[in-house]
């Protein structure tokens, strides 16, 4: 039985990216104990981020892929609580975008385990959203982390650079949907929702091609 607790904000900017930006609202996931924590994409607010951590030890800052939006607080966090920045090596182009010259600190691989509180989170390579997407399977938690892979209603927007629709659809098919039915689904933004879900309307979603 683990004692870890999931914290949830929502923080608010933009996302920019083929010339264009939108505003956009975006879920930050905090996972840990009273003693230490790890944070699933730090976008926009690196104070309300550090805020919800408070005094607790920061394992890691984890990007599930490195749209701006996502990832544009992990710096300043980093630079605050001296955790590492985690993000998989085919989204570095796509970090470069945002932050030239600091490379983030280490590399997530598929398969790769990441720990806090006790609770062990395993890397998804889940490309297709971006090259270097990654989702976080936590089976203690019963959930998995899916970044802008998967959403409630369907799979993530492939219509800009560096995407690509029938490689997410893989990814959702290989990946996601061969988790147990149950598995909640923490997404990038928006609502909740689980694996067994979605599962149904795989064909639906092939059908209308984005």
């Amino acid at each position: 039985m683990t004692t870890a607790r999931l914290d949830h904000l929502v923080t608010s900017g933009t996302f920019s990216l083929d010339g264009g930006t939108w505003d956009v609202d975006n879920n930050v996931w905090i996972i840990g104990d009273d003693a230490e924590a790890l944070v699933i994409d730090a976008a926009h607010d690196a104070d309300a981020i550090a805020a919800a951590v408070g005094d607790r030890r920061l394992v890691g800052i984890v990007c599930t892929h490195a749209h701006d939006d996502h990832v544009d607080a992990a710096p300043a966090l980093a630079a605050r609580t001296g955790a590492p920045i985690l993000l998989h090596p085919a989204d570095r182009p796509l970090w470069d975008l945002t932050h030239p010259g600091r490379a983030p600190d280490a590399d997530l691989a598929d398969g790769r385990t990441v720990r806090v509180a006790g609770v062990e989170l395993t890397v998804l390579h889940t490309p297709g959203h971006s090259p270097g997407a990654v989702c976080l399977h936590a089976p203690a938690l019963g959930a998995v982390f899916s970044g802008d892979t998967l959403f409630q209603g369907g799979p993530g927007a492939t219509g800009r650079s560096f995407s690509d629709f029938p490689t997410i659809i893989d990814s959702i098919r290989g990946r996601l949907l061969t988790l147990p039915p149950e598995t909640v689904v923490h997404t990038g933004h928006g609502d909740d929702t689980t694996v067994g879900a979605e599962a149904p309307h795989l064909e639906e979603w092939i059908a209308r091609g984005h």
